[in-house]
């Protein structure tokens, strides 16, 4: 059973940097894919970034383009969400995702994964 824990979240005002962090415990297979998801209130819990444990790629949202980066400590079964010149919008609870295989072209959907964490929350304010 693969476990995830975020952490890293916090209050920061506009222009701010936050680094998210999913620990990941209880992988069996050799590649999961690892994907941050963005819930901002009221709205629908969305893609943001996707990891491929082996090292094979990434895929981010067309929103997180230039000011997000998704990265891995593979040693530690990490991953990283490093988000730069944070806006408002970006508010919201974050979660990170995992399952078995490469993200694909279905990395955004929420269905693609049934490990889940519990989420930690960024808020920006001008």
């Amino acid at each position: 059973q693969v476990q995830l824990v975020e952490s890293g979240g916090g209050s920061v005002q506009a222009g701010g940097s936050l680094r998210l962090t999913c620990a990941a415990s209880g992988y069996r297979y050799h590649n999961y894919c690892v994907t941050w998801f963005r819930q901002a209130p009221g709205k629908e819990r969305e893609g943001v970034a996707g990891i491929n444990t082996d090292g094979s790629g990434t895929v981010y949202a067309d929103s997180a383009k230039g000011r997000s980066t998704i990265s891995q400590d593979n040693a530690n079964n990490t991953v990283y969400l490093e988000m730069i010149s944070l806006k408002p919008e970006d508010t919201g609870m974050y979660y990170c995702a995992a399952d078995w295989g490469f993200c694909g072209s279905t990395w955004s959907g929420l269905g693609r994964y049934r490990y889940w964490g519990q989420g930690t929350q960024v808020s920006v304010s001008l």
